[in-house]
């Protein structure tokens, strides 16, 4: 078969390229997926480069977010046939992932497709979408009504951040988004966005140490001084969710608005999350929380152009998600 594959070729040296591997055989309790789609994370682009945070194992094939359907399987769980995805848990880590034509995983990791979604739209939701739609749910759980005002979205161009604009606005919310990209100010709009605040005039305006309360809910992809920042202007009991690092994994801030304000910071994990509430965040993307503008952040590339997107998403220049057709 087919896959992206990383080989180290010496320390701190590596080099990745389509390759032609042996397809994987099932193990007890294991499947293998007859992959369709895929997409690109900033995971990947991390492993693919060797960075031994995300990945210690080599040869090995990229690919954290996978779509198909069972080839083979040993599990009592699922049989030949069945439209299946996989995100998260250690696959396309430190195991093999979904760049390839065929891959190998245990049963336990294994979600269904529903019905009312096909394997290029699961994909183009994929661990961002999750992440995005635990995000989302989180904020309502912890009682955040489009009613109590604006919710505030950083990081608002990348996967995680296109996908909650697009939700929020589509279940209600008035949503305003931050960006780095004054050139895609346009394009956050059209997904959703009523409001875009450019991130270097946000952090500079933001310099005090408590801000006037204006937004009910922040979702948060980047950490960081932005988060920070956004902190200050949560409303009482208001709610902050946190999913990435991309500005940085360090949060340097203060108590107030937690011992003033009363506000709630929540952190998103969309990897080791159980399988029955990743099950329950398919069956809301598939149905109620399904977005019209997939096709505006979506971007469809092959195996072979793997390699230049994840050049894009290392140098923070990527927009939307990146789906791979196999």
């Amino acid at each position: 078969m087919k896959a992206f594959v990383v080989k180290k070729i010496a320390d701190r040296e590596f080099e990745a390229d389509i390759q032609e591997v042996e397809i994987p055989k099932c193990a007890d309790d294991e499947i293998v997926i007859k992959v369709s789609y895929s997409s690109l994370n900033y995971k990947d682009a991390l492993s693919s480069v060797g960075n031994p945070g995300v990945t210690k194992n080599f040869p090995h094939i990229t690919g954290i977010d996978v779509a198909g359907v069972v080839y083979e399987s040993t599990s009592k769980i699922f049989k030949a046939g069945e439209r299946v995805l996989v995100t998260g848990y250690d696959m396309g880590m430190n195991t093999n992932g979904g760049h390839a034509q065929f891959v190998k995983v245990p049963a336990l990791w294994v979600a269904r497709i529903p019905d009312s979604i096909t394997d290029k739209e699961i994909m183009t939701f994929g661990t961002a979408g999750l992440t995005a739609a635990l995000s989302i749910n989180e904020l309502i759980e912890n009682g955040v009504k489009p009613e109590d005002g604006e919710i505030l979205v950083t990081g608002a161009t990348g996967g995680v951040g296109s996908i909650a604009v697009s939700i929020l606005s589509k279940i209600g919310f008035s949503v305003v988004a931050i960006s780095g990209k004054e050139e895609k100010i346009d394009y956050l709009k059209n997904i959703g966005a009523k409001e875009v605040i450019l991130r270097n005039i946000f952090n500079e305006e933001s310099k005090k140490t408590m801000m006037n309360e204006r937004y009910a809910g922040v979702i948060d992809t980047v950490g960081g001084e932005i988060l920070a920042n956004a902190l200050k202007y949560i409303k009482y009991d208001g709610v902050a969710t946190c999913c990435g690092l991309s500005s940085s994994h360090e949060l340097n801030t203060n108590v107030f608005p937690f011992i003033l304000r009363g506000i709630r910071l929540i952190g998103i994990d969309s990897v080791e999350c159980k399988l029955e509430k990743k099950q329950a965040a398919w069956e809301k993307i598939a149905s109620r929380w399904k977005i019209t503008t997939l096709d505006n952040i979506t971007n469809e590339i092959s195996l072979d152009e793997i390699k230049n997107a994840y050049k894009l998403l290392l140098a923070g220049r990527a927009v939307g998600r990146y789906v791979v057709k196999i």
